[in-house]
Order: structure tokens, then sequence, then C-alpha cells
């Protein structure tokens, strides 16, 4: 077994990815963005969707040419060495701590708008979620794209079902000509919207399971980014008609408000099933792909548990420690009451350098047309750095920090 096991299609790429870029921001994103910008939002997701493609398009090249378990580590070491590479690893699993237990806890909230939970029982149903998705990662990543795949069809098949009992028609979307765009409201609006696609890194873990990676890896990539595009701007539209968004109205409960106020209050279960799948979607993916990164760092000790993979080549014993930090963490931020908002910010910054290590290694190993939409997408992330501000300095001062302390160590073997 010299590597993992290449199962995955096209449509199951596309379940995953759109999957992960909506995840926990298509119930609260739209009516944060309505909020932000107005009828200006409308335009903000398509002007985000052309600003994200020469990022999405580098991670496709990339993920085509070097497909690895390591990811945006591996695109990183082939271009400026293991040490750098193993600095970039560390760096995405930095995130474990904070922002997983974040999504954990959005999830369940999908439990406490349905039956009223509190501490101990959120906390009951954030450890059972992790136990699902252990069970999930044991049976292969065709389990869990197939999975995928269902929620993003009970996302759309949601989103198609409100507009057709709103009657809404392409006359009543409230687009504002070009000329009246508040371009200070897009842009803010754009700052807010950002963070919805995150999830092209985690997704660039899976390019080493395609059946055909060459071919299919980049292809699902950027037709799982139009699809979530397309999703989050009919979302928006939706909530702007009905008027779902204020000061004084959650941003979760926009789509869940819609659904009561059209079907009736016995509909809101569809809802909140529905939201927390694709919570659960998104948790999935990053766990799944932690686990591929800690099986891939692992490989230059092959006499370490952790590098080794089960009958089914699965990095299960990477996937145990790395739910093994996610219950640690739940249960520490419990018994501790911190407050996750503050730190989910600061994990954003981890995210954009992330971003930004992957299109520098795109400079060093592209080249023509490619090699200048890496330069572009790095232009980009050095632009949300600057957007973030101060903040930014906690994922800048990691980075410096890992590359100071982390031992030196040979080159790593490259993880197919």
């Amino acid at each position: 077994m010299s590597g993992l096991k290449q199962e995955l299609g096209l449509a199951q790429g596309v379940g995953l990815l759109s999957t992960s870029l909506l995840g926990t921001g298509v119930f609260a994103v739209p009516a944060l963005a309505a909020l932000v910008a107005g009828n200006n939002s409308l335009w903000a997701w398509p002007a985000l969707i052309v600003l994200v493609f020469p990022i999405a398009i580098v991670f496709a090249i990339l993920g085509r040419h070097f497909p690895s378990a390591g990811g945006v580590a591996h695109f990183v070491g082939l271009a400026f060495g293991p040490r750098l590479q193993r600095v970039t690893g560390w760096l995405f699993l930095s995130v474990i701590p904070v922002g997983l237990p974040a999504a954990l806890h959005i999830a369940t909230g999908f439990g406490q708008a349905l039956f009223g939970w509190h501490n101990e029982q959120l906390l009951l149903a954030e450890l059972g979620t992790l136990a699902i998705v252990w069970w999930v990662g044991s049976r292969g990543a065709s389990s869990s794209a197939n999975l995928q795949t269902l929620v993003a069809v009970l996302i759309v098949a949601l989103v198609v079902a409100i507009w057709w009992a709103g009657d809404i028609t392409v006359k009543e979307i409230p687009f504002p000509a070009v000329t009246d765009v508040d371009h200070a409201q897009l842009f803010a609006a754009l700052s807010v919207m950002f963070w919805c696609f995150v999830g092209l890194e985690a997704f660039a873990h899976l390019a080493s399971e395609f059946k055909q990676p060459e071919r299919d890896f980049p292809r699902a990539l950027m037709i799982g980014l139009l699809l979530a595009g397309t999703v989050y701007w009919a979302c928006t539209v939706l909530v702007l008609h009905f008027h779902a968004f204020g000061a004084d109205l959650a941003a979760a409960a926009s789509l869940p408000g819609i659904v009561v106020d059209l079907f009736g209050v016995k509909a809101l279960w569809i809802a909140c099933v529905i939201g927390y799948l694709a919570c659960f979607a998104s948790l999935n993916i990053y766990i799944q792909s932690f686990a591929r990164l800690v099986w891939s760092q692992a490989l230059d000790k092959p006499e370490n548990l952790l590098a080794r993979l089960s009958k089914r080549q699965l990095p299960l014993n990477a996937l145990n420690a790395v739910l093994g930090c996610c219950v640690v963490s739940t249960l520490c931020i419990y018994a501790l009451k911190i407050n996750l908002d503050a730190l989910i910010v600061y994990a954003n910054g981890i995210f954009i350098m992330i971003y930004l290590l992957c299109m520098l290694a795109g400079c060093r190993l592209l080249k023509g047309r490619y090699k200048a939409l890496a330069v572009v997408g790095g232009l980009l992330c050095l632009l949300l750095l600057a957007m973030v501000g101060w903040k930014s300095l906690y994922a800048i001062v990691m980075l410096a920090g890992l590359w100071v302390f982390l031992p030196r160590r040979g080159a790593l073997p490259e993880a197919r």
C-alpha cells in the first residue's frame, strides 16, 4: 500500500467542494452581506467569484500536476524545500483547536433551535457529531463524497423550493444598475463574504484520491466553486426579497425564518436538518483533510504509527489523532467558557496566509499565464491580509514562530 485509495469521481468531487464552501456560511452570510451592502450585495457575489477565480485556477493546476495528500504543504515543499513544507503543514493544523470547535458549535446550534438544547446537551451533540465524522471517515473518501453530494443536492433543493413557493421572478430581483452601485458598501460586503470561499486548501488534500486527478480534480474545483457561488447569490436574492435581515435578527435564522413563513412552523425541522448537514459536511472535509496532512507529514518516519494506512488504505491512525485533538479542544473550550468569536478572526488570518503560500508556490512551479495568475492571486491574498488588519499579525507571528522553533529535518517523501 504505497498511497491512498483512488476512488473519487467528478460528481463526488463537486459535492465535496461545494458543501465545503457552503458549509456554515450558507445560512448566515447572505443575511450578513445584505445587512452590510443591501441590494449591492447582489453584485458582490459575481465580483467575488471573479476575484477568487485566479486563486482557484492556481489550486486546480497545482492539484492536477502535483496531486498529493499533503495539499498546499506539498506544493510549498516542491517550490521552497522541506522546511517550509513542514511549517505550512503545521500552520494549517494550528486551526484545529479553534476553527473546528467553533464549527461544531454552529452545527449543534440547529439542535438548539429545534429542541432547546443548552450546555451539557450541546456538548454531547458536539461529541456525537465527531463520532459520526469518525464513522464516515473510516469508510473512505468515497463514502464522504457520496454523503456530501447528497447534502449539496438537499441545499440546492431547499433554495429552489423557496424560490418556487415565493413565486420569485427575474423581474423582481432587485439588481441595482452598475452606475448606482455603492463601492464602499460593495467592498464591505466582499470582506464579509470572502470567508465563504475558504475551503479550497482543504479540498487540495484530496487530489490524490481522484481516479483521474489530472482531469477531474481541476474540473471538480471549478464546477464546485461556481455551484457554491450560485447558491450564495440565490440565497441573497431570497434574503433581500423577504427582508429577512437586520441588526435585530440573527443571521443564521434568516433562511429558517423564510421557510417557516412559506411552509409553516412544521417545516422548520427541514431547514434545521439541512443546516446541520451543511455544517457537518464542512467539518467532515476539514477533518478528513487534516488527517491526510498528518499522515503525509509523518511519512518521513515510516515506523511512526501516524504514517500507517489501514487495510482499506485509509489514514485511520491520523484521523484518530485529529479527532482526539478536536475532543480535547471542545472539552477545554466548554470547561473554560472561552468565547470563540474573537479566536475565529485570528484563524481566518491563518487561512489567508496558507492561500498566500500556495500562490507563491505557484509563482515558482508554474509557467506562462498560470504563473501570471499566481502573481495576481498572491496580490489578492496580500490585499485580504491588509483587510484583516492588525489581527493578521497572529498568522504572521505563527508562521515566524513555526519557522524558528520547528526542528530541521531531511526532505519528506512524496505523499501520493
